[in-house]
C-alpha cells in the first residue's frame, strides 16, 4: 500500500499536520488509524496508509471540501474540529481559502513516501519563517518543520514549477490507465440464431484441438441459425405437397354393410289407398357395397398456379438454406479469429509485465543504492499493476472469447478445447469491383432466394386472379352391391361437372389485393438487396484495402516503439534520464501491439465479408485467408 504523507507547501513554508489533525481527517472520513504510527515530536515526517488529500478550491468560503483518494471526503472544519478556534471558524475559512487561491500556483499538497524525501534532499522546497503570513502561523493547527536553506529563490521557483507538472502528469496518467470499462449486458431476445447451437455429443476429459476448418464442419452440423432454416425449408416443402394435392387424382375405397328397417308411414304409404293392408314398418333387411371413388380436378387454374408458386416458395427456402450456410460460416471465422486476436493479446501482455517487471526491480535497486527517488520507484509500480490488470483482463476476455466459440459451433458445454492456428497474413490482390458484383449477382444464394420469392409472389397474384375462372371436374366410382357378397352385382357411375363462379362475397377481390401487396414487397425486397449486395462488395474491398494498409504501419510502429524502448532503457540505466520515458516507451509499445492485433483481425475478418459478399464463403473461406482467389 502506498505511504503519504500530508505536507503543505505553500509560500510560507513547509507545514505538517500534526496528530489531532490526523486523527480528525480520518475520524471524519469514517476510516481506522489502525496501521498508522505516532511520531512523539511533531516535526518528523507522519505517514498515512492509502489516502491522499487534494482540496477543492472551487467550494464555497464556508466550508473547504477535500476529496480523499479512496473516495471518502470531508471538510476543513471537520479536520480542525479538535483544535481551538482564537476567531470566527467562517474567518478561518474565508483565511485558507484565500491562501489557497492567492497562491494556487505555489501551494500544493504533496503526497509521496517519507524514503522519497529523505533520497532526494533537492526535492524538498522551504521558504524562509519570515515570510509565512501571520493569518496562518498563529495557529497551532500546524507544525513547522525544518527545511534547508541553501537554495536560491529562482532555484527553487523552477524547481518547484517542474516538481507541479510532474506530479499532475503522474496522478491524470494514474487514473487514465487504471479505469476499467464498465461491463455492458445483453438482453434475451436480442441475439441472432447464428450465435447459438445445438450442442454436439457430451464433454470429454481430453482437450479438443480445434483447427479453423473444423470449427467451420462442426459450426455447419450444429449452428442454431441453420437448423431453424432447415426447418423452413421442410415447411416450404409441405406446402407445396398441399397445393399438389389438388391437382392429383383423390382415390378411395368404402366397404359397407347395411341393416335397417323402414317406416313407409313416415314415407307417406296409408293402409286406405291400397286394397291390400299395408304394414307400419317393413324389415328389417340388408345390404352389402364395395366400391371405390375416383375424384379429379380436370382443369382448375387457380390450383396449377398456386402450386407453381408453392414451387417458387420452396426453392426460395433452398436458397435461404444455402445462404444461412454461408452466415454460419461468417460466424464461425468471426469468433475464430476472435478468439486468435484475444490469445495474441495476452501473449503481448505477458512481455509487457515482464518488461514492467525489470523496470520495477531496477527501480527499487537505484532506490535502495540512492542513485533515484522514490517517484522513480512508485511510476514503475504503477505500471507494472497496471500491465497486470490488462493482463487479468486479457485471459478474461480470451475464455469468453473461447466461450463464444464454442457456443456458435455447438461444442458440449464444459468441453476443453485450444486454438490450433495463428493468425494468418497473406496479402491478396483485390480484382476490379465489376468483377466481384458480376460474381456476386449469380452466385449469393440470398439473392436467387429473393428473385424466387418474386417469381413466387407473382404466380400467387395469377392464382388469385384465377378465382374468377371456371372449373372442370370428373366423379366416378366402380363397386359390387348385393344382400350378400355371393349374391352380389357390379354397378359403376361417372359423373362430370362445371363450376361456374358468379358472386363469391368479394373474396376473389381481396385475394388479388392481398397478392399484389405482397407482390410489391418481394419486388421492393429484392431491389433493396440487389443495392445492399453491390454495397458489401464495394464496402468489403475498402475495408481489405484500409486493414491491408494498416498492418504494414502497426508492423512498422512496433519495431520503432520496440527500438524507442530499447533506448529508453539503457538511457534509464546509464542515469541519463528517470524511468518515465521508459514508461511512456512501454506504453507505446503497448498500444503498438494492439493495434497490430486489431488490423490483423480487421484484415482476416475484412478477407471472410469478401467471401460472404461475392457469394463464396463456404468454399473459398480458406484461400481468400492463404491470399488466393
Amino acid at each position: 500500500m502506498t505511504q503519504i504523507q500530508w505536507t503543505l507547501l505553500s509560500a510560507c513554508g513547509q507545514w505538517e499536520l500534526n496528530e489531532a489533525s490526523i486523527d480528525s481527517a480520518i475520524s471524519a472520513s469514517g476510516s481506522s488509524r489502525s496501521g498508522i504510527p505516532r511520531r512523539s515530536h511533531t516535526n518528523s515526517p507522519i505517514e498515512v496508509s492509502g489516502l491522499t488529500f487534494i482540496p477543492n478550491l472551487s467550494a464555497p468560503l464556508d466550508e473547504v471540501e477535500g476529496v480523499f483518494g479512496n473516495g471518502l471526503s470531508v471538510t476543513i472544519p471537520k479536520v480542525f474540529a479538535d483544535k481551538p478556534i482564537l476567531g470566527d471558524r467562517k474567518q478561518l475559512c474565508e483565511t485558507v481559502t484565500r491562501h489557497f487561491l492567492e497562491f494556487s500556483s505555489k501551494s500544493i499538497l504533496l503526497f509521496a513516501s517519507q524514503d522519497a524525501l529523505s533520497a532526494s534532499i533537492s526535492r524538498r522546497y522551504a521558504m524562509k519563517e519570515k515570510s509565512c503570513p501571520k493569518d496562518l502561523s498563529r495557529w497551532d493547527l500546524f507544525q513547522k518543520a525544518e527545511m534547508p536553506h541553501s537554495l536560491t529563490n529562482q532555484t527553487r521557483g523552477i524547481r518547484l514549477v517542474a516538481f507541479i507538472f510532474l506530479l499532475l502528469f503522474a496522478v491524470m496518467r494514474l487514473i487514465a490507465q487504471t479505469s476499467v470499462p464498465a461491463p455492458s449486458i445483453s438482453l434475451p431476445g436480442s441475439q441472432s440464431p447464428f450465435t447459438g447451437s445445438e450442442p454436439e455429443g457430451n464433454a470429454t476429459p481430453d482437450v479438443l484441438q480445434l483447427s479453423f476448418q473444423e470449427a467451420i464442419d462442426r459450426g455447419l452440423r450444429n449452428n442454431l441459425g441453420l437448423l431453424l432454416s432447415g426447418d423452413q425449408t421442410l415447411t416450404a416443402r409441405g406446402e407445396r405437397w398441399k397445393e399438389l394435392s389438388n391437382l392429383l387424382p383423390n382415390l378411395s375405397a368404402r366397404v359397407t354393410e347395411d341393416v335397417q328397417t323402414q317406416s313407409l308411414t313416415a314415407l307417406g304409404f296409408k293402409g286406405n289407398v291400397f286394397p291390400f293392408p299395408v304394414p307400419r314398418v317393413i324389415g328389417p333387411f340388408n345390404y352389402f357395397d364395395v366400391r371405390a371413388s375416383l375424384t379429379q380436378s380436370v382443369f382448375n387454374f387457380k390450383d396449377l398456379e398456386s402450386e407453381r408458386a408453392a414451387s417458387e416458395s420452396l426453392k426460395s427456402a433452398q436458397y435461404s438454406f444455402k445462404d444461412a450456410r454461408e452466415v454460419v460460416v461468417l460466424a464461425v471465422g468471426n469468433a475464430y479469429l476472435q478468439a486468435i486476436a484475444s490469445a495474441a493479446r495476452i501473449e503481448t501482455t505477458e512481455a509487457q509485465v515482464r518488461n514492467a517487471q525489470a523496470l520495477y526491480n531496477k527501480a527499487v535497486d537505484q532506490q535502495k543504492a540512492g542513485l533515484s527517488p522514490a517517484i522513480d520507484t512508485l511510476r514503475s509500480q504503477v505500471e507494472l499493476q497496471t500491465r497486470q490488470q490488462q493482463l487479468i483482463a486479457a485471459r478474461s476476455d480470451f475464455a469468453k472469447q473461447k466461450l463464444s466459440l464454442a457456443r456458435v459451433i455447438g461444442l458440449p458445454p464444459g468441453q476443453e478445447f485450444a486454438l490450433t492456428e495463428k493468425a494468418p497474413y497473406q496479402a491478396l490482390t483485390a480484382l476490379p469491383v465489376e468483377v466481384y458484383l458480376q460474381r456476386a449477382y449469380a452466385s449469393r444464394s440470398d439473392y436467387q432466394a429473393a428473385q424466387a420469392q418474386v417469381r413466387a409472389a407473382e404466380l400467387s397474384r395469377r392464382a388469385a386472379t384465377a378465382g374468377h375462372y371456371p372449373t372442370l371436374d370428373v366423379n366416378a366410382n366402380l363397386g359390387d352391391i348385393g344382400v350378400t357378397p355371393a349374391q352380389s352385382n357390379g354397378t359403376w357411375q361417372v359423373n362430370g361437372g362445371v363450376n361456374i363462379p358468379i358472386f363469391a362475397g368479394g373474396k376473389t377481390h381481396s385475394d388479388v389485393l392481398e397478392a399484389d401487396a405482397q407482390l410489391k414487397q418481394a419486388r421492393s425486397q429484392l431491389a433493396d438487396l440487389r443495392g445492399r449486395i453491390d454495397y458489401e462488395v464495394r464496402a468489403s474491398l475498402l475495408d481489405l484495402r484500409s486493414a491491408a494498409d494498416q498492418v504494414e504501419v502497426a508492423r512498422s510502429s512496433v519495431e520503432l516503439a520496440d527500438q524507442a524502448l530499447a533506448q529508453s532503457q539503457d538511457r534509464f540505466s546509464a542515469g541519463v534520464a528517470d524511468n518515465l520515458e521508459v514508461v511512456q516507451a512501454q506504453e507505446s509499445v503497448a498500444s503498438a501491439h494492439e493495434s497490430y492485433i486489431q488490423s490483423l483481425y480487421a484484415h482476416n475478418v475484412a478477407k471472410i465479408e469478401l467471401a460472404r459478399a461475392i457469394g463464396d464463403a463456404e468454399q473459398g473461406v480458406k484461400r481468400y485467408l492463404k491470399g488466393e482467389h
